[in-house]
């Protein structure tokens, strides 16, 4: 991701039916989005990643070494109008510059109970079920709970052989 890409990203990120899987689901004014970006420029192992179909950008992943080293959490989300499939693409995507350029030993991944689809998503990309954080969340009216999940580089390396 570069600064040309911050208009866009932002336009994805406050689309509602992204921002309602978010923790933070207010919608985003580009001067705070801004600063986040250059923050997030700043921090050693910390990758953010536009994904690109053809060429064209249609998604955004942020992959975030923060607690150990070789150990990342992720997030990621679609253009609204990206066509079908193309999470998939993202999530390979991501995986082979986790697991390759950024060389990790493990990826975690947090999903918002409610959120069917990137609980399933997660699955699909191999990623183990590691627990459930129960009444984790609370967004300002009810409490969720957040689905845990992580993928080892060995286990990736072995479904990719």
């Amino acid at each position: 991701m570069v600064s040309g890409d911050l208009d866009r990203v932002l336009a994805w990120r406050n689309h509602p039916d992204v921002r309602r899987y978010m923790y933070s689901s207010h919608e985003i004014a580009p001067e705070e989005h801004k600063h986040w970006f250059e923050r997030a420029q700043k921090e050693q192992g910390v990758s953010l990643l536009v994904y690109e179909l053809d060429g064209i950008p249609c998604g955004f992943v942020n992959i975030s070494e923060t607690r150990w080293p070789a150990i990342a959490d992720w997030g990621f989300y679609l253009a609204p109008n990206a066509r079908s499939g193309t999470g998939r693409g993202l999530g390979q995507a991501a995986l082979r510059h986790a697991f390759g350029t950024m060389s990790l030993h493990k990826l975690c991944g947090q999903a918002i109970g409610f959120n069917e689809r990137s609980i399933r998503f997660h699955r699909a990309l191999g990623f183990t079920l590691e627990g459930t954080l129960r009444d984790q969340f609370f967004d300002g009216e009810q409490y969720h709970d957040i689905v845990c999940f992580g993928i080892l580089a060995s286990e990736w390396q072995n479904s990719n052989s």
